[in-house]
C-alpha cells in the first residue's frame, strides 16, 4: 500500500528539509504526487515531524504566481511557507553558504540544489524530501526521492 510505503520511508525523520517541487506539487494539488505530500505535510503539521526548507523555496514557488500576475496564489503561497506549522523557513547566511559551497564541491550539484541540502544539513535534519534523483549522490542527509518512494 502507498501510504504504508510513505510512512516507512519518513518515520525515521523526525526532522527533514523538504525541497521546492514538494511544496508546489502539494500547492498545485499534483495527483501523481499528493498521496505522498498530504502524508508528509499533514505529520509536519500535527508536529510528528519538524521541517526546514530554505528561502530558495520562497523564491521558486512564487515565480508561477508572478508570472501569471496571480496576487491571490502569490499571498496563498506565501502564507503557507511563513506559517505552516512546524516549519521553519531558512535564510541562506554565512554558515549554510559554507556548507553549500562544501556540498558543491564534492558533489557537483547546481548552486540551488546545493543550498537547499545545506540548509537541510545546517539545521539538523536527518532526511532530505526531493523528487530530483540527482542528488542521491549525496550521502548525508539521506536523500528520500518522492517518486521512488511511490514506485
Amino acid at each position: 500500500m502507498v501510504e504504508e510505503k510513505v510512512r516507512a520511508a519518513l518515520s525515521p525523520h523526525k526532522l527533514v528539509g523538504v525541497d521546492t517541487m514538494a511544496f508546489i506539487y502539494h500547492f498545485e494539488g499534483d495527483e501523481r504526487y499528493e498521496s505522498f505530500t498530504k502524508i508528509l505535510f499533514k505529520s509536519i503539521e500535527e508536529g510528528e515531524r519538524h521541517a526546514v526548507t530554505s528561502t530558495i523555496t520562497l523564491l521558486e514557488t512564487l515565480v508561477k504566481p508572478k508570472m501569471l500576475g496571480d496576487e491571490a496564489m502569490r499571498d496563498d503561497y506565501h502564507y503557507a511557507l511563513t506559517s505552516f506549522p512546524n516549519l521553519k523557513l531558512r535564510s541562506v547566511d554565512e554558515e549554510v553558504a559554507e556548507a553549500a559551497a562544501t556540498i558543491r564541491a564534492a558533489s557537483g550539484l547546481r548552486t540551488p540544489d546545493a543550498l537547499q541540502v545545506a540548509t537541510c544539513v545546517v539545521e539538523g535534519a536527518s532526511a532530505f524530501i526531493t523528487n530530483d534523483g540527482r542528488l542521491k549522490k549525496i550521502n548525508e542527509p539521506k536523500i528520500i526521492v518522492i517518486s521512488d518512494v511511490l514506485g
